[in-house]
């Protein structure tokens, strides 16, 4: 892909996304993101990049994704823990690990099933979770993966993971992101999108 088009393809990609899995009268429209990303690019050449785009992907834009394998692992092992064990097992922390593995371009080569499989025997590896052991050797069978790529993916998740929480990898601090659009973005927008209307007061009436 030539840089000058890497724009285009990205947000080409981000739209099918969405539009494979939002209602839709959640997607947006397709002028109003390109005014968003300040592209200098037409929706007729967002339409032909979606288009060699969905080519290349022979149509198959709802493929099964390493987060819904990471759903369905935890919730197939979550009921072989007893309620006082539970708690050792949190989702909320594997799909933290799962998006720290997604921001290294290294893990988008790993099968989906490999990369939820490794995430999870690592974490109950970590928790000594061991009565999980059986359970987890079950989803390596039924999964198809075989010891070697289990071993080879786990090393580098470990290895991702041990560096995103060490004090060298800074991470943003979620509560002072801010989404700015500039004057010349926020003129071309609709109305509705920047500024809420103030609906008239409803009188009260006595009683």
């Amino acid at each position: 892909v030539q840089p000058k088009h890497l724009g285009c393809v990205g947000l080409s990609c981000f739209y099918l996304a969405v539009k494979a899995s939002e209602e839709e009268r959640n997607v947006p429209l397709a002028t109003d993101l390109i005014r968003i990303s300040q592209y200098r690019f037409t929706v007729s050449d967002m339409m032909r990049m979606e288009k060699i785009i969905l080519e290349k992907l022979c149509w198959k834009v709802k493929a099964t994704t390493a987060f819904q394998f990471l759903q369905l692992y935890h919730s197939l092992i979550y009921e072989n823990l007893s309620c006082e064990r539970r708690k050792y097992l949190n989702f909320e922390r594997l799909e933290t690990q799962l998006k720290a593995c997604h921001c290294r371009i290294m893990f988008s080569k790993a099968k989906p099933s490999v990369l939820a499989l490794s995430i999870m025997a690592l974490e109950i590896e970590e928790e000594k979770l061991m009565e999980l052991t059986e359970a987890l050797e079950f989803l390596q069978l039924h999964s198809k993966v075989n010891n070697r790529d289990l071993t080879f993916w786990k090393e580098l998740v470990l290895k991702c993971l041990t560096e995103y929480s060490s004090s060298k990898c800074s991470k943003p601090n979620v509560q002072k992101l801010k989404w700015i659009v500039s004057g010349r973005t926020a003129r071309q927008l609709k109305h509705s999108y920047y500024r809420i209307t103030h609906l008239p007061t409803i009188p009260e009436s006595s009683s």
